[in-house]
């Protein structure tokens, strides 16, 4: 079965296909911005990846959330809310902790099937 990296880098690729599933790096917003904007920037990037994969978030099959702090979630969750396809939402996690820098409030990690 083969692999496909999309974006490339030394350290990491931001999207990996193997067989019928799409695995995307962690996604972060611009740093310094309000959740609410960082969460946005991150479904941008989301979809993008996910069409470049040839897919879309009708097929999501998990998403990992982390938060640098759960107050957050309310703010974070507004956004996802009005992104995610509401008849085909993912399994879904919510956790805090703390992120590359202090000025990344949320990170999301999505798998989806092609």
């Amino acid at each position: 079965m083969s692999i496909r990296r999309i974006e490339v880098g030394p350290r990491m690729s931001q999207a990996v296909i193997h067989g019928n599933t799409v695995y995307l790096a962690g996604q972060v917003g611009g740093p310094g911005k309000s959740v609410t904007e960082q969460t946005k920037d991150v479904l941008v990037a989301v979809d993008r990846l996910l069409k470049e994969a040839g897919t879309d978030k009708s097929k999501l099959l998990q998403a990992i959330i982390w938060l640098d702090d759960m107050k957050d979630f309310g703010e974070m969750n507004a956004v996802w809310d009005a992104w995610v396809d509401p008849v085909n939402t993912p399994a879904r996690a919510t956790g805090e902790a703390k992120l590359a820098t202090p000025e990344y409030k949320v990170e999301i990690i999505i798998t989806a099937a092609l």
